[in-house]
């Protein structure tokens, strides 16, 4: 993807002594070597943000409609003359591209994330928000599939605090604040194996949704003999 696990070390010590921010670093990682296109995002403070906009509805939350993105595969100096001109900006991942996310709340997520991999299921990142969300990294398609996903699985009639999130959607990268509430962080961070390609949906849905059932105090509804088997194969 254009560096190594080397490089990026490598980079990470010459952004030191060069004095480039933590969050040049950290794009430069997210394009170079994962593979993800990163957007310049607003800030929050106080419950404002930092587009103007007195009402804006995601305030800390969205990409700055001025700025440039800065595209997979850029290179640092790519990367560090392109957040130059945003200082302050959060960093954003757009979702549908390499990948989509199954975002759960983080207890049901944490939970879901111990026990699939006990299963050794494949999976990707998987990140927490200061909001406490549990966002898992999928295979893009996920947002589209979902409803009958789950419907295959018995759990469309199910309230599952459970979504997908796909294309027009970000997220807030590890480390930038989101919303003004604190650093969104990895709770499995993404390796070269995974980040370019991360799991299906089906095989972590089964799981997720389960647990999200169950941390709602709610039994199963036995529809179909799909809920007795969490892993979703």
């Amino acid at each position: 993807m254009g560096f190594t696990i080397g490089g990026i070390r490598e980079m990470r010590s010459g952004a030191r002594r060069r004095g480039r921010t933590a969050e040049c670093t950290a794009v430069a990682e997210y394009t170079g070597l994962w593979g993800w296109a990163v957007a310049p995002g607003a800030r929050a403070a106080a419950g404002r943000c930092s587009c103007g906009d007195n009402g804006c509805a995601s305030p800390g939350a969205h990409p700055l409609d001025f700025a440039d993105e800065v595209p997979a595969g850029a290179t640092l100096a790519v990367a560090a003359s392109t957040w130059a001109e945003v200082p302050g900006a959060s960093m954003l991942l757009p979702v549908g591209r390499t990948f989509d996310v199954l975002d759960v709340a983080e207890p049901a997520g944490r939970r879901a994330l111990v026990r699939l991999e006990r299963m050794g299921l494949p999976l990707g990142p998987v990140a927490v928000t200061p909001s406490g969300r549990a966002q898992f990294f999928v295979a893009p398609g996920a947002a589209a599939e979902l409803p009958q996903l789950l419907y295959r699985m018995g759990w469309d009639d199910a309230d599952l605090d459970l979504r997908a999130l796909g294309p027009g959607c970000h997220i807030t990268a590890p480390p930038s604040d989101e919303g003004g509430l604190g650093p969104a962080r990895w709770l499995r961070p993404p390796v070269l194996d995974t980040s370019g390609r991360p799991p299906q949906a089906r095989l972590l849905l089964g799981t997720l949704a389960y647990i999200c059932h169950r941390s709602r105090g709610l039994k199963p509804n036995c529809r179909t003999g799909s809920k007795a088997n969490p892993s979703g194969n």
